[in-house]
């Protein structure tokens, strides 16, 4: 069985991927569970990646967090941007398939890079096998949206704090961004007009930095 032949295997067995993290109101796949999945294909298959770093650019990110509220300070990170070449390699037969893959990865001073090398891994592989994710993507219209909830009268009751300066908060401390996906889809829902304004412009702003 050549090479492709093999990686086709792996594409026609993994048909989709649960969501085994769970943070506040939302879900999303993770690292582990993708290897988990794919790993025992590769070995039984005799298929390994090879990873290599060609390039590595850091740059300091000063920023505030919890703009306009009580919890607002000044804060500094890395984003670590990287190029990669991963490399299956057929141990059977020693043929190779080189692909180069981008990444980026923002954290606090010693672990922008590994925010990056493990996101390159993570979405090399969700890509290259076409595991869909598009869900999950803040910029997909056709994601599924939930079923609308009828109304139900209730009693007048005395205002709740809001929760936007906690939202904004976790928006502001996302590493990835598969995580500022996922706190997007988990707090959008919960805020209207200036708060769901102010939100939506947090979640562009840090969306940026993983470009």
């Amino acid at each position: 069985m050549s090479i492709y032949k093999k990686l086709l295997t792996i594409q026609q067995k993994v048909n989709g991927l649960g969501k085994d993290k769970k943070g506040n109101n939302y879900e999303y796949v993770t690292g582990s569970k993708v290897l988990s999945e794919i790993k025992p294909l590769m070995n039984e298959l005799g298929l390994i990646l090879k990873q290599e770093v060609i390039s590595i650019d850091n740059d300091r990110m000063d920023y505030k967090t919890g703009i306009g509220t009580q919890y607002e300070k000044p804060k500094s990170e890395i984003l670590s941007k990287v190029m990669m070449k991963f490399t299956w390699i057929d141990c059977e037969t020693g043929d190779k398939d080189e692909n180069l893959f981008g990444a980026n990865g923002q954290n606090d001073w010693e672990k922008g890079l590994g925010s990056a090398l493990t996101y390159a891994e993570r979405y090399f592989l969700l890509k290259f096998f076409h595991i869909a994710t598009d869900e999950d993507d803040i910029d997909n219209d056709s994601r599924k949206k939930a079923e609308p909830v009828a109304p139900t009268p209730v009693k007048k009751v005395e205002p709740t704090p809001s929760k936007l300066p906690e939202a904004i908060k976790e928006m502001e401390s996302t590493l990835t961004l598969e995580e500022c996906v996922a706190v997007w889809n988990g707090w959008n829902k919960q805020f209207k007009g200036k708060e769901l304004e102010q939100f939506t412009k947090t979640k562009d702003k840090q969306k940026l930095k993983f470009k």
